[in-house]
């Protein structure tokens, strides 16, 4: 007999979101379930996800590094699929939520057959400073209750049969999309500005070293809002206040076009959609606040 469900995530110098990602999950399917892969082997890790199933890699080597994450996550994820009907990945700052119309996580996927590969509709939260002053403590959602939809972050998230998702987790080698009405994963990347901006300086300086020759960083292949000369924080967040306020929380238009324009990812093997949508804001339900 298998279990429900697992979640599986690699952190580093991800104090924050790693305490809401054991929090949130926790709830949902009990430590005993999560999988922290402490990339570093790092003390705080270590605290701060006590009872999970601690995962210790070391610190690097930094060249490649999002292909070998990715590589390790594929290949734990395929295994936990033995015990594990459903198993989630994703970064540390992404939360696969349900509607609470629907029920808990836990609900929606105990009712859900498994040997298929779930996609999430991505909604991406921001922070609003101009309107949502407060500081976060351990909710998140209330104190920031706008979303725009996020295409890139409606990942394959959620598996349950044989699968590789690609590098960042963005894409897999399955030809059949299913997008669940009432599961959204929650990318939390910009939902405090303070927070985004602390987030940056110790990414930051977590490449610093490998900067130091023209071959090493050609060789990173991270993102390049890693490295500090990319950044402009203040402007992306002011970009967020100027976006225009959609009403309603109808996405089922969003889903239409992502399921017509479904088709392969050139020659790679992967499956994707065509993400372009408009670039607007949607005002999350109350009923979603204090979810995490």
């Amino acid at each position: 007999m298998k279990f429900s469900a697992a979640a599986v995530t690699m952190v580093r110098d991800d104090a924050f979101f790693l305490e809401a990602w054991v929090r949130y999950y926790e709830a949902a399917f009990g430590r005993e379930a999560l999988y922290v892969v402490n990339h570093g082997r790092q003390d705080a890790v270590r605290k701060i996800a006590a009872g999970c199933n601690v995962i210790d890699i070391p610190d690097g080597p930094r060249h490649e590094f999002d292909t070998r994450r990715w590589r390790f996550l594929n290949n734990m994820v395929n295994g936990l699929r033995s015990y594990f009907t459903h198993v989630i990945v994703g970064d540390v700052d992404e939360f696969v939520v349900a509607d609470p119309e629907r029920g808990s996580l836990a609900e929606v996927l105990g009712r859900t057959r498994g040997n298929r590969i779930l996609t999430p509709m991505g909604l991406e939260v921001v922070h609003l400073r101009s309107r949502e002053p407060e500081p976060l403590g351990k909710t998140i959602l209330g104190p920031r209750r706008h979303v725009r939809h996020a295409p890139h972050y409606s990942k394959p998230c959620i598996v349950s049969t044989p699968a590789k998702l690609a590098r960042g987790g963005h894409y897999a080698d399955c030809d059949k999309l299913q997008i669940p009405d009432g599961l959204y994963l929650l990318h939390m990347k910009y939902c405090d500005y303070e927070l985004y901006c602390d987030t940056m300086d110790r990414r930051n300086a977590a490449v610093s070293a490998a900067r130091q020759s023209a071959e090493a960083d050609k060789r990173i292949m991270i993102g390049r809002h890693w490295f500090p000369d990319q950044r402009k924080d203040a402007a992306i967040f002011e970009g967020f206040d100027a976006l225009p306020l959609r009403t309603g929380f109808d996405l089922s238009g969003r889903k239409a076009r992502m399921l017509e324009t479904w088709g392969p990812r050139g020659q790679t093997g992967f499956w994707e959609f065509d993400p372009s949508v408009p670039d607007e804001l949607l005002t999350l339900p109350d009923r979603f606040f204090g979810i995490l």
